[in-house]
């Protein structure tokens, strides 16, 4: 974490000078407030409405989590059913792919039309943008493991079970944790989309009344929010990954 906090001044000083950058364009430039604001306005703006925010925001991040928490039990599941079963995955994994062409934006209305405006449809639209990179990581990972090392544990009487829970599991995680802090970020934009389909609160919904009454530097307080919330929690998949990793390595020396 050091590491990460000692590198982590290069992207801050960058982001830094773009805001300066930003706040000089558009204050000699005379933009109007409307059209874009200065980031001191978008700041001023974030606290003064802290108030009302904070409750859209809770209602975001707990839509977010139960979201990816669904995407990554799906995810996982129809990984290792594909991988167990490949009959299966010859005939699905095709449909996987194309069910990701097409854009969740136009499918929401669909999801109202089929389930109504409770939580379900939100659900299904976080969990099509989650499960997939998971399933696809933990994939991979599997695949990713020696040969050599199953035709040893086949030859020792490990069975289909033993293999899949000793090698080809412990094996796929460095590739099932790109997946998950892919979907984890993904899961915030899930959110904030299905949110559009007629939630009382959330991020989608602030940002909805703030565009139609052209308040932009509302919807820049959302979107940053948005970028921020994303930041924590790809920030939490790496933690976990690099401390299950590690006690993943000390159980094998074990």
């Amino acid at each position: 974490m050091k590491k990460v906090a000692v590198k982590g001044w290069k992207p801050a000083a960058v982001l830094l000078l773009l805001f300066i950058l930003w706040e000089a364009a558009v204050r000699l430039a005379e933009v109007p407030a409307w059209l874009l604001p200065p980031p001191s306005d978008i700041m001023a703006e974030s606290v003064e409405s802290w108030a009302r925010f904070s409750g859209h925001l809770a209602s975001t991040v707990l839509l977010s989590l139960a979201g990816f928490a669904l995407g990554t039990v799906f995810g996982l599941t129809a990984a290792i059913i594909l991988h167990r079963l490949p009959a299966v995955r010859e005939s699905v994994y095709p449909l996987l792919i194309l069910s990701q062409n097409v854009p969740v934006i136009v499918l929401a209305p669909l999801l109202v039309i089929w389930f109504g405006f409770g939580l379900l449809p939100k659900f299904i639209v976080i969990i099509l943008v989650c499960f997939f990179p998971i399933t696809v990581a933990a994939l991979d990972g599997f695949r990713q493991v020696p040969a050599e090392l199953k035709h040893y544990m086949a030859m020792s009487g490990a069975t289909k079970r033993q293999l899949f829970w000793k090698l080809e599991w412990p094996g796929s995680l460095p590739s099932l944790f790109s997946g998950l802090k892919i979907s984890a970020t993904y899961s915030v934009m899930g959110a904030v989309i299905s949110e559009w389909l007629g939630s009382e609160k959330g991020i989608g919904v602030f940002m909805t009344l703030a565009s139609s009454s052209f308040r932009t530097d509302r919807v820049f307080v959302a979107i940053f929010a948005i970028m921020i919330l994303s930041l924590i929690f790809f920030g939490a998949i790496l933690l976990a990954e690099s401390l299950l990793l590690k006690w993943n390595k000390k159980e094998q020396i074990k």
